[in-house]
């Protein structure tokens, strides 16, 4: 749910654990791809959550991006 950036399903922040294990599988092959889509997505959400909530930046890198680095 634009521009909230919360999941349709279960209403938790989006990529929500089920989100992630969506995308980890889709992305299974190409984990290059998944770290660009997901980041192209967190300067959206940036952008947004930034408008909702003015002065606030939220950190959104933990969210977005180091649960979907490569482990090992």
């Amino acid at each position: 749910m634009r521009p909230l950036w919360r999941c349709r399903n279960c209403g938790a922040e989006w990529p929500c654990q089920p989100a992630r294990l969506g995308l980890l599988v889709e992305y299974r092959d190409d984990r290059t791809a998944l770290l660009g889509y997901l980041a192209a997505l967190m300067t959206e959400a940036d952008h947004q959550l930034g408008q909702l909530h003015p002065g606030r930046r939220p950190e959104l890198t933990d969210r977005f991006l180091t649960w979907a680095r490569a482990r090992g």
